[in-house]
């Protein structure tokens, strides 16, 4: 795979194939990824909670929100969830924030993800205070998202935007997810 093909597989996933197990050494794997990543001022902030564990997975899944454009659709039913989940977190003692390293963070996990033939989620919708409760979370730790993971079993296409304002993705008729990008062309600016 090309690294292009390998930046668009690595797509916003939600449905998975729940009974396809992710084994822990395979989150230690993704998250030694991130300790090759750039960060803000080498502070390296980020620590990672990882789950995979159904009762784990349970937890966290009811903390969760999972497509605001698809707004009839409460998340993955029960058979297509996440089968292990990454919490990102900052810890403030290291830096004030972590905006920055978690994005890179993140986007280096799901690539390392898709390499693997596995797809995920940032999700940023999270009750972060059910999430800190429930798993004990000091608050020293921000926790600016977390990631979903799984074996896809949904189809997602990428496409042109139809209008500079239309880049809500959506569903169609057959359950395919369409992401709509804007052309390069208007990516670059000139002055």
């Amino acid at each position: 795979m090309t690294f292009q093909e390998l930046v668009a597989a690595s797509r916003s996933y939600r449905r998975f194939e729940q009974g396809h197990a992710i084994e822990r050494h395979t989150l230690v794997e993704l998250v030694e990824l991130t300790r090759l990543c750039p960060s803000s001022s080498n502070r390296q902030p980020l620590r990672y909670l990882l789950a995979n564990t159904p009762e784990q997975n349970a937890r966290l899944f009811d903390t969760l929100g999972w497509a605001g454009y698809l707004t009839d659709w409460p998340g993955p039913a029960e058979g297509e969830r996440p089968s292990a989940y990454i919490v990102v977190l900052g810890d403030r003692q290291t830096a004030p924030h972590c905006d920055f390293d978690a994005g890179i963070a993140a986007q280096t996990m799901l690539l390392g993800a898709a390499e693997r033939g596995l797809g995920g989620c940032m999700v940023a919708s999270v009750d972060r205070g059910a999430l800190r409760r429930d798993f004990r979370i000091p608050e020293r730790f921000e926790i600016p998202l977390v990631i979903a993971l799984g074996k896809p079993a949904e189809k997602v296409v990428i496409e042109d935007m139809k209008g500079p304002d239309r880049y809500e993705y959506y569903r169609d008729a057959e359950g395919v997810h369409h992401v709509p990008k804007r052309p390069l062309e208007e990516l670059i600016v000139e002055f």
